[in-house]
């Protein structure tokens, strides 16, 4: 199947294939979209409590996208393309979408919640710096490159239960942002499997047409594949989050697109780069470029949002907007240019 695309998308012009990267990260979040959907359907029928539903359905779900891409990439042997996905979606929900969101009105702070989920945040990005770091030789990191070894993605995935099993716990407490209103469909279990099964094959269709496509557009632009993925790709798959956080504001739930943003960082490195090491023997190797741009590019956006909640009092304002948005548009600009 992969030589049938690749023999598509090679007499592509350039325009045609930002035309394939677009509709194809369409049909991955609508494909995501019906699978969550649809699953959710069948916990609430089959007596699942909407707790449970909230927490790891819905909460794993709104990475799919992500984690879609970043599994094939490493399954096909492009471990730049899906560590750069992970590291990217961090960026840009961190960045683009936290700061459109403080722009657009002032965010409420619960800073019980926000600071320990915040902490998480940030941890979990540092955790995954420290663990490509070849600590034998650290500052060949810079010149060498380092890997995200197997056992840390499984590692990864046994914290992402842990993580999800304590978010039960402070659902339960009371101590978490409110879940939204869960829509199920009113169709036949039949038509739910059917559903199901259509969204499955959307999300896998569209990452083994995806990958290809921004390897060649990669390839044209003389741009390496991390950057594309960190860019390009991020942001497409992050769209669906910057929907959800825009309505979010807009309808006055500030704390709870604040709540889904800090979540989702938490699971790009939890679920989406801890999955994509665990399926690969030889771990996600990442490159010199990593260390040098896009890991402090990182770690520079959670800190910048850890010092915006410290110092600020009841509210997330529009002068954190300002720092984070620029913060992203100048590493995207670097992206490009280095």
């Amino acid at each position: 199947m992969e030589a049938w695309i690749q023999s598509l998308i090679d007499p592509l012009p350039l325009w045609g294939l930002f035309v394939i990267i677009a509709a194809f990260i369409f049909t991955l979040a609508k494909g995501a979209d019906i699978l969550v959907t649809e699953a959710v359907t069948l916990s609430v029928r089959w007596g699942v409590p909407t707790l449970l539903i909230g927490a790891t359905i819905v909460s794993l779900g709104t990475t799919l996208p992500e984690t879609a891409v970043s599994v094939m990439a490493a399954l096909g042997g492009r471990p730049g393309l899906a560590l750069g996905n992970a590291v990217g979606s961090i960026i840009c929900d961190t960045g683009l979408i936290l700061g459109i969101a403080a722009l657009m009105r002032p965010i409420p702070l619960d800073k019980r919640i926000v600071n320990r989920q915040g902490w998480l945040q940030l941890g979990s990005g540092v955790m995954l710096v420290a663990m490509c770091v070849p600590w034998s030789t650290p500052m060949a990191a810079f010149t060498e490159g380092g890997r995200l070894p197997q056992w840390a993605g499984w590692l990864f995935l046994t914290l992402l239960v842990l993580y999800i099993w304590k978010s039960i716990q402070w659902a339960r407490k009371g101590e978490g942002p409110e879940p939204e209103e869960a829509h199920t469909d009113e169709a036949g279990n039949a038509m739910v499997f059917v559903k199901l099964l259509i969204g499955i094959t959307l999300v896998i269709l569209s990452s083994k047409v995806l990958i290809p496509t921004v390897e060649e557009t990669a390839f044209r632009l003389h741009v390496p594949e991390a950057i594309i993925a960190a860019t390009l790709v991020a942001f497409g798959t992050s769209l669906p989050e910057l929907v959800t956080v825009v309505t979010s504001v807009r309808k006055g739930h500030g704390a709870l697109a604040l709540g889904n943003v800090i979540g989702a960082d938490i699971l790009n490195v939890l679920f989406v780069a801890g999955a994509s090491a665990a399926v690969t023997g030889g771990g996600l190797a990442a490159e010199p470029r990593f260390f040098q741009l896009l890991f402090p590019a990182m770690l520079f956006l959670l800190i910048v949002f850890r010092l915006s909640v410290v110092v600020s009092k009841t509210h997330l304002r529009w002068w954190s907007g300002i720092v984070l948005v620029g913060a992203y548009i100048l590493v995207t600009v670097l992206s490009y240019t280095q």
